[in-house]
């Protein structure tokens, strides 16, 4: 898959520590906090969990919408995020400003079947920014503030390389095979 070497470029996501790094030629170029899922770890269809491995960007989504657009099914609404709709609305899971839609690249493990990252609608996502507090609590997607989901959007390509763990471990070249 990956040959045993890291790529020249990828982003990282911690678990452990709700971070996301941008990663080039082996120095860290951007951090971000995030809120990975409040039930753990995990890749089953259904079960609330942010999934581990190598993941690629599969599209992204909602370029050039303002700061804080709303989206349903990947597409805007129209709405701008405020706290009147969030009381109008108090059951959605808001993913706000930009999407970038996470595909797994590990057949059997986030990838096919039961544990599609894809077809699980995995996401690196804005969020009402009053929902970061650095711990999990999203629904299985990779939250983000708005000024930092719109500041990485603006970074990366489709088809980039994204490595998602559950701890605080350096990212090794054994464990890409």
């Amino acid at each position: 898959m990956l040959n045993d070497a890291l790529p020249n470029r990828y982003i990282e996501i911690c678990i452990a520590t709700q971070t996301l790094d941008l990663i080039e030629n082996n120095t860290v170029i951007n951090s971000y906090p995030v809120s990975t899922a409040k039930n753990g770890a995990g890749e089953r269809m259904g079960s609330e969990c942010t999934p581990r491995g190598w993941h690629k960007i599969r599209a992204k989504i909602g370029d050039k919408q303002p700061l804080n657009s709303v989206f349903v099914g990947r597409r805007a609404t129209g709405e701008i995020y405020a706290p009147e709709l969030s009381q109008e609305f108090p059951e959605r899971d808001w993913i706000l400003t930009r999407i970038l839609w996470l595909g797994g690249m590990q057949s059997g493990v986030n990838r096919y079947g039961q544990v599609d990252s894809a077809w699980r609608y995995i996401y690196i996502h804005g969020c009402p920014d009053h929902l970061m507090q650095g711990k999990p609590e999203s629904h299985g997607c990779i939250r983000m503030e708005n000024a930092d989901i719109l500041h990485l959007f603006d970074q990366i390509n489709v088809g980039e390389l994204v490595y998602i763990h559950q701890a605080e471990q350096p990212l090794l070249a054994s464990n890409i095979a």
